[in-house]
């Protein structure tokens, strides 16, 4: 059965089952759930967990990361951030916070574990995903993206193309990393834009 998404997103956004945990935090901060998914969307965004500043803002990655999302995906910010069309899905719905020494916490268990067979569900369109991260490959692809790390899941996106891309986090603390592989840039991300391409021209 596919829950209707207002009530799903709904209800996400009401969940303060992790308000402990964030109370404890370096940041001490109240949950604020970013949900950003309709049913009918072709296209899924799967990432971490929202920063410092799109829990500030309540819009998923509404930072320099999503800027150099969209500039991978070749997508504008009108298509990216259209429900309709694009879903995105983190791991955690809320910021989790920093430790003491100004990291961000990895995203809880308990969001995906409460929340994502429920999200997947109501998103029975989904014809191409992006999954941006190490958490996000963990949980979508299981053993697949263990071995490794991310470099390795990365590198191996053609076992997993065209519906499946791994993406590393799109960071600027990552640029080393694109200097280093510089094969994401020349060889995967041209195969997902125009895949990506073609799902929203609905081809």
């Amino acid at each position: 059965m596919i829950v209707a998404a207002p009530q799903l997103d709904h209800e996400i956004a009401a969940c303060r089952l992790c308000a402990a945990e964030f109370a404890a935090t370096a940041t001490a901060h109240a949950p604020r759930p970013v949900v950003w998914f309709r049913p009918g969307a072709g296209v899924l965004i799967a990432g971490q967990a929202p920063g410092a500043r799109v829990h500030g803002i309540g819009r998923p990655f509404a930072d320099p990361s999503g800027d150099r999302l969209r500039a991978w995906l070749g997508l504008s910010e009108t298509e990216f951030y259209d429900r309709d069309r694009v879903a995105v899905v983190p791991m955690a719905f809320c910021f989790p916070g920093y430790d003491a020494k100004g990291s961000d916490l990895p995203p809880p268990r308990r969001c995906a574990a409460t929340w994502h067979a429920r999200v997947m569900a109501s998103l029975p369109d989904v014809r191409v995903t992006f999954l941006v991260g190490g958490y996000s490959q963990a949980w979508h692809l299981g053993p697949a993206a263990v071995k490794g790390g991310v470099t390795a899941t990365v590198a191996r996106w053609r076992d997993h193309a065209p519906r499946v891309f791994p993406l590393p986090h799109p960071s600027w603390r990552n640029t080393a990393w694109l200097r280093r592989n510089p094969w994401f840039e020349a060889d995967l991300l041209p195969v997902a834009r125009k895949r990506l391409r073609e799902v929203l021209d609905g081809n």
